[in-house]
């Protein structure tokens, strides 16, 4: 799934478990308060499924939700703000009506827009209770003062009014509705892919505004410098071969047998589905597993061509002692190219990145002797590059359009500005 909003790592804080809350500021135990310790509890839970931590915690700070992250946009970056308990810098002195109104309808403490950068668009799927218990949780952490401006973009896309045309054209407000069709499981999946987990945020194509192309639901999208993939049950580049616990075992650990979770979704698994209930991960591989994509497949580049003969013979010298001749990897290794949606048929952006930067953060698994995909950025230039991922598309029955070197040269030039 989704490979962050601008690499989301943040301090591993949110336990699977809570002994003893103190009220920042006050000193007062909740041990003893069995309705709120369950209501802080399950405002927890809720503010992992939301990924809080991932834009509102910058990494390696040890200030959990203390803002000051740059959120990256097509239009500028908006920085995440303190939504600690602090009082002058943070929520401390908002309401709770105040909360629910930025959580579900896009609105700051003193009534003007957000923008979609705080995901409202989805967050307003959740009901109050949901977000007046994600904001008992969040009084519990502890403050911290750290005055955040978030609002950086330039003119004119600082003019918060003007959010007031999106929110007419992409925002509809209201709660999630069971389908009374469907079984219990599957509703709980639709409701943690498109409330709280937002998985559209990443995963579905944008407009040139900004806003979600609801036709291509889920079907891949353009992320920071990463595609974030197809995560429909497309049998071309999405998840169609992965069966419920693929799923469930890469979102709890990064990895599975096809494939591991680099860049934005190693990120996200480390922060929040690696901290979920076994039970809603299954939820949500039962949704995702019925979202139907595009069904149409390229036409398959013949073997002759210039650039699938060039781009085996790399494949045959650089990348099989992995992945294997078959393109089937390791299980739990190396990962196969042959099921993975980084190397199909859809926008190669994350493949080539790969292939220039190379890739070692797998999920929760963060160790230094780790199994890792090298860089060749200085090995291969730019038509080596395009002639082997060219390759990969359309190896071993797949099919998918021709990688041109330009491609490449962008997405060089790209991740050259960009950390790792």
């Amino acid at each position: 799934m989704s490979e962050s909003r601008s690499f989301r790592r943040a301090a591993r804080l949110l336990g699977a478990s809570l002994t003893v809350l103190v009220v920042a500021g006050s000193g007062r135990s909740l041990a003893n308060d069995p309705q709120e310790f369950s209501q802080i509890e399950r405002g927890r839970y809720l503010a992992v499924a939301s990924d809080c931590a991932s834009c509102h915690t910058v990494p390696e700070s040890k200030k959990p939700f203390a803002g000051g992250r740059p959120i990256e946009t097509p239009f500028g970056n908006i920085v995440a703000p303190n939504i600690t308990p602090d009082p002058e810098t943070g929520i401390g002195v908002w309401t709770a009506d105040a909360f629910d109104n930025a959580l579900r309808k896009g609105r700051g403490r003193t009534g003007s827009h957000l923008y979609p950068a705080m995901p409202y668009n989805a967050y307003t799927k959740m009901s109050r209770r949901d977000v007046d218990d994600i904001f008992a949780y969040l009084k519990t952490v502890e403050p911290v003062r750290n005055k955040v401006e978030s609002n950086t973009l330039p003119f004119p896309f600082n003019i918060r009014a003007a959010m007031g045309v999106w929110n007419a054209l992409y925002f509809k407000e209201g709660e999630f509705k069971p389908n009374p069709e469907k079984s219990p499981e599957w509703n709980r999946g639709a409701f943690l892919v498109e409330g709280p987990g937002h998985c559209g945020a990443c995963h579905t194509p944008k407009s040139f505004l900004g806003g979600d192309k609801t036709s291509q639901h889920l079907q891949g999208s353009q992320l920071q410098g990463w595609f974030a993939p197809n995560i429909t049950n497309d049998p071309n580049g999405g998840l169609a071969k992965w069966s419920t616990d693929d799923l469930v075992v890469y979102l709890s650990s990064g990895h599975n047998r096809i494939t591991a979770a680099t860049g934005p979704m190693a990120e996200e698994v480390e922060l929040s589905s690696s901290k979920m209930q076994e039970g809603d991960l299954h939820a949500i591989a039962t949704y995702l597993q019925s979202v139907g994509g595009k069904a149409e497949a390229a036409k398959p580049i013949a073997a002759t061509d210039p650039a699938m003969v060039a781009g085996d013979a790399i494949y045959r010298d650089q990348c099989s002692a992995c992945h294997g001749l078959d393109g089937k990897g390791v299980p739990k290794l190396f990962p196969s190219l042959v099921d993975s949606g980084v190397s199909g048929p859809s926008d190669p952006t994350t493949a080539v990145r790969i292939i220039l930067r190379g890739a070692r953060s797998i999920g929760t698994k963060r160790e230094p002797t780790a199994p890792g995909m090298p860089s060749y950025g200085t090995q291969l230039d730019d038509a080596q590059v395009a002639a082997v991922a060219t390759y990969i598309r359309n190896a071993w029955g797949r099919s998918g359009p021709a990688v041109p070197p330009s491609t490449v040269k962008d997405v060089r030039a790209d991740t050259a500005m960009r950390p790792d």
